[in-house]
């Protein structure tokens, strides 16, 4: 959402996240924004103000997505979810910020079933404390709005009384066939994504470091070379960072298995293998709705992540976070875990470009590209672990070290692959090759 927004052309003044790790990695990429580390269920809107530096100022958006387990269409939906209060702490954070308009992102599940009577109730309180909301609200899918990823999310968008209210952004992708809508369309596709970057395995420094500097880039589609800002265009209405075009990064190598590697390809483009139940990503189509995992509290585990549409392996988080519209300058925390975690949380940038540059028109706001080119923050921030970032925010860890129930997991691991080894009967010396 922030770099959606300020590729729009709005100046970011303040971020809140809970997650220290995630804090700091915001700090390397928006330098000039202050970020809080904080719940927001123990902070004020006056408190914000004081920490963010911006006095009484005027405040003309506020965005977000409180935390929403409890209402995704995934696993466990209960209204008495505790990880739900969040969403009426942001309620409470516009009432005292009183911005001149707000966006609220959560998940599609908000909107059916039991739930949709809490939405219903979210809005009547937005109207009580003097917003108007946009009706009917939408659920909007980012491959509509040039993201090569099927991806739906509830945005609600809210004004005070008397302001211009905004309208939903018009889709760019619409699909080709209707019926088939997670196919072909007319927008960008996995290989438009992907099919630039060079193959993380050509590089023994990527085994252990999530960088290197190469010239092997590949002749990019229109996409990918807006993704790796090849033009003034890439940068849209934000600042210009200095970086290196030349550096791969995000893009530490996967450890597969020759038995995970041999399942990956024989899985047709489009489908699920069956033992991972990971998505194999079709070359000419979309990818599947990429996730963050699971957090400490339940077992933290990494992201299922697609399969690449070419090679064998699962993708890099530099390819995820192609596929979900965020540009090569952009930096995550070096581990995949960390690293898939923050892109499958995250808004993809180019939706919330496209919110951002309604709320922007409903203003009477003509977006200029400022001339400035920022620095990156300190690459110390992109390292850090819990305990490390924690310390940077000055607070004590409010996350539970992760649990990666790592005697278990390798029992599971064993048990799996000689299941797998006799599944598919391998010559005697793959099978002494392999971790079993």
């Amino acid at each position: 959402m922030s770099l959606g927004f300020e590729q729009a052309g709005f100046d970011l003044v303040a971020a809140v996240d809970v997650d220290p790790i995630h804090c700091a990695v915001h700090t390397f990429n928006f330098p000039r924004c202050p970020t809080i580390s904080r719940s927001v269920s123990e902070l004020t809107g006056n408190e914000i103000r004081r920490l963010a530096g911006i006095g009484r100022k005027k405040i003309d958006v506020v965005f977000g997505g409180p935390p929403c387990q409890g209402f995704s269409l995934i696993g466990h939906r209960a209204m008495d979810d505790p990880r739900n209060s969040l969403v009426k702490h942001f309620l409470r954070l516009v009432t005292e910020l009183r911005p001149s308009y707000f966006v609220f992102e959560n998940v599609k599940g908000l909107t059916v079933g039991e739930h949709r009577n809490f939405l219903n109730e979210l809005v009547l309180e937005f109207h009580a404390v003097g917003y108007r909301t946009v009706s009917p609200w939408h659920v909007l899918d980012a491959a509509d709005f040039g993201v090569p990823q099927h991806r739906e999310r509830l945005i609600l968008i809210g004004a005070q009384k008397g302001l211009k209210l905004p309208e939903y952004p018009a889709a760019i992708c619409l699909p080709a066939d209707a019926k088939e809508k997670s196919l072909l369309r007319k927008g960008p596709s996995c290989k438009d994504a992907l099919g630039d970057l060079p193959d993380a395995e050509e590089f023994d420094e990527l085994i252990h470091s999530d960088e290197v500097v190469t010239r092997k880039w590949k002749k990019p589609a229109q996409y990918g070379s807006e993704m790796r800002c090849l033009s003034s265009a890439g940068w849209h209405f934000g600042y210009e960072r200095k970086w290196n075009p030349l550096l791969l990064t995000s893009s530490l190598r996967a450890d597969h298995t020759p038995i995970s590697r041999k399942r990956f390809e024989e899985t047709t483009p489009g489908q699920v293998e069956p033992i991972s139940r990971f998505f194999r990503l079709p070359e000419h189509g979309l990818s599947n709705t990429l996730r963050a995992g699971t957090d400490s509290a339940r077992g933290a585990f990494t992201s299922p992540r697609p399969i690449h549409y070419r090679f064998s392996r699962c993708v890099t988080v530099r390819e995820m976070a192609r596929l979900h519209g965020f540009p090569d300058w952009f930096r995550f925390h070096p581990t995949k875990w960390h690293g898939a975690r923050q892109i499958g949380n995250a808004v993809p940038p180019p939706l919330a470009r496209a919110i951002a540059f309604e709320i922007g028109r409903s203003m009477g706001y003509a977006p200029v590209r400022p001339n400035e080119v920022l620095d990156m923050g300190d690459k110390r921030l992109l390292e850090m672990d819990m305990s490390a970032a924690s310390e940077y925010f000055g607070i004590d860890v409010p996350i539970a070290s992760r649990n990666r129930k790592s005697g278990a997991k390798k029992k599971r691991q064993l048990e799996t692959e000689i299941a797998l080894a006799l599944q598919f009967t391998l010559p005697e010396e793959l099978m002494v090759g392999s971790r079993v």
